[in-house]
């Protein structure tokens, strides 16, 4: 299982890779592996204010339906169009091409929200 050292995790296995107030979304490659082939995404509209912690998007796959929190507040600035057409880009590069939004934000969550990959790896290996 791959857990690239540079991103944040949430417990609910979303990575987030965070540049500037900007934060990229995904989920991890622990997460696509559970949920099997992806054959559609549900993407949040441009605009839309999402609260940390509250779902904001759905991943259907060929054995179930997951929600995606969002691992921080702020406003969706751009989504993966990508993921339209091809979902299954989330199976085959959870990290790179098959990210799911950014996420504009004014300050990080505190405490234990965001987890890094010693944190996440032991969360997933425990």
């Amino acid at each position: 299982m791959h857990i690239p050292p540079e991103l944040k995790y949430t417990k609910d296995h979303e990575w987030v890779r965070i540049s500037g107030q900007t934060a990229r979304i995904g989920i991890t490659d622990y997460a696509q592996d559970a949920l099997g082939d992806v054959v559609f995404v549900s993407l949040p509209e441009v605009g839309t204010k999402v609260t940390s912690g509250e779902s904001f998007s759905e991943v259907e796959s060929t054995k179930s339906v997951s929600e995606i929190y969002a691992p921080l507040s702020g406003q969706i600035t751009a989504i993966n169009s990508v993921l339209v057409d091809a979902p299954e880009t989330m199976n085959r590069e959870p990290y790179g091409e098959g990210w799911l939004c950014e996420i504009s934000f004014e300050s990080l969550p505190v405490g234990e929200v965001l987890l890094d990959a010693e944190a996440y790896r032991a969360l997933v290996e425990g």
